[in-house]
């Protein structure tokens, strides 16, 4: 009797062997790109490297990526797919653009599970494989226009976000002085905080003639205003206060340096809407961080509509937004999947026809952040939002989820707005409550039709006289 030799076990797990192998392969000259911070490891199909050399190890400076590049044309490689890995990606996928190949970014969720253990050569090959069968969806990237658009509101909001935090030092270094300025008014960097603070790093001690500061439109009376002003005055909160407010200053002027840089950069932008862009809604107060030049009117030439129209949306949200996302919403075909990308939509997780979770996806999207907080703004609002926002947040969903739900609403409108080029129409809460009501009639008539009824309305009795 013949004893067939066991063969021998390699200690290294194929990264591909628990992977369905498909017929043919849709990208046969696709590579794939472990980014790293100092070095990336680049796999090309079997063969193409000549000499048996199908992953090679390449470092992170320009000459590298260079030389990257130069090796991937000429093994023949097309299409590349690699992580997205923190920032490291952001250089070698422009160089790559620039070089002429067709570049995937790919979410490390798509790859998480691997059958095969965690390195770097077999994280690439991996890719390489699942690329090559085109088993990979690509991230969304924007035109290099709407990237450097992006980057500049992503530095504005970090400055607002660094200023405010100067703003919680300068109510941290009164407090310790008991100074309850900041519970008097309504803003500590208003225009009468703003102008006490810098009276008293200026030397005025006297809670009189600090009130005296007080703005004609404070409703707080200068009496109560002067009692909040008594303080111990110590030297070391003082000195705290006094730098607290140059970085405060400091960061509004880097603002106002990155508001230019934003609406030079605006201006590069081809026409997409009217010659003459109709004016602002005007307002009776300067929101808070508003740009210092007129956003209104170059949003309304770079996409085309007046995004502000839809309720919430204001002009940083709008800027927010297209930041992001830019003009071209061919990337989306239909507005269920741009809110899919957006995750601002109920799940789809199922399993034998029976819904195992319908909560929305965890996701980091700024312009489904900023449509959740104009959302928010809706919960005193008359508009058919505010009133849908109501509704759902007295129901089952709660607030969260109510919030949720409208900023779906408004990703809807804002696609249709995009896409289609349509004017929005402000839809009134009695409009809202009319469409709700008959909504809900078809559905009981429909429901009663299922069983076997049918819906009569009630006759009102008259009454005699």
């Amino acid at each position: 009797m013949n004893r067939r030799t066991p063969t021998p076990k390699s200690n290294v797990k194929d990264p591909t062997s628990s992977v369905k192998r498909l017929g043919e392969l849709v990208n046969p000259h696709a590579a794939g790109i472990d980014i790293g911070g100092t070095f990336h490891v680049v796999a090309v199909p079997a063969g193409a490297g000549g000499d048996g050399e199908d992953v090679r190890t390449f470092g992170a400076f320009t000459a590298d990526l260079l030389e990257l590049s130069g090796w991937l044309h000429r093994c023949g490689v097309t299409t590349v797919a690699m992580e997205s890995t923190g920032v490291y990606w952001i250089p070698l996928y422009d160089l790559l653009e620039e070089q002429g190949f067709e570049v995937l970014l790919v979410d490390a969720r798509q790859i998480k599970r691997s059958p095969a253990r965690k390195t770097d050569v077999l994280d690439c090959q991996l890719l390489q494989y699942l690329h090559s069968l085109g088993m990979l969806g690509g991230a969304f990237r924007p035109n290099e226009a709407v990237c450097a658009l992006r980057s500049f509101s992503r530095q504005r909001d970090m400055l607002i976000t660094t200023k405010s935090e100067h703003i919680q030092r300068i109510q941290k270094a009164m407090t310790q002085m008991n100074i309850k300025l900041q519970h008097v008014i309504s803003e500590t960097m208003g225009k009468t905080g703003e102008a006490i603070i810098r009276a008293i790093v200026g030397g005025e001690r006297d809670p009189q003639r600090l009130a005296a500061l007080r703005d004609r439109r404070c409703q707080e009376s200068l009496d109560t205003i002067a009692k909040a002003l008594q303080g111990t005055w110590r030297e070391e909160h003082l000195f705290a206060l006094r730098q607290a407010l140059e970085l405060y200053d400091f960061h509004q002027r880097l603002i106002v340096e990155c508001d230019e840089a934003i609406e030079r950069h605006l201006r590069c932008f081809p026409v997409d809407g009217l010659a003459d862009a109709p004016p602002a809604p005007r307002t009776r107060h300067r929101r808070r961080n508003e740009m210092s030049f007129d956003l209104h009117d170059h949003l309304i030439r770079m996409t085309g509509v007046d995004l502000t129209r839809i309720e919430g949306i204001g002009t940083l949200t709008a800027l927010t937004v297209v930041s992001e996302i830019g003009v071209d919403m061919e990337r989306w075909p239909t507005d269920k999947q741009f809110s899919s990308w957006l995750a601002v939509c109920p799940g789809a997780a199922t399993s034998g026809g029976r819904v195992l979770s319908s909560a929305t996806k965890p996701g980091a999207n700024r312009a489904a952040n900023a449509l959740r907080i104009a959302a928010q703004s809706l919960s005193r609002s008359d508009s058919a939002l505010g009133h849908f926002l109501r509704r759902k947040a007295g129901g089952h969903l709660g607030m969260p989820g109510a919030i949720t739900a409208t900023a779906h609403k408004l990703a809807q409108r804002v696609y249709a707005m995009l896409k289609h080029g349509t004017e929005y129409v402000v839809q009134g809460q009695q409009d809202y409550e009319r469409a709700h009501r008959e909504q809900q009639l078809r559905t009981l008539q429909r429901r009663a039709k299922q069983l076997g009824h049918d819906l009569v309305p009630l006759v009102p009795q008259v009454e005699v006289p």
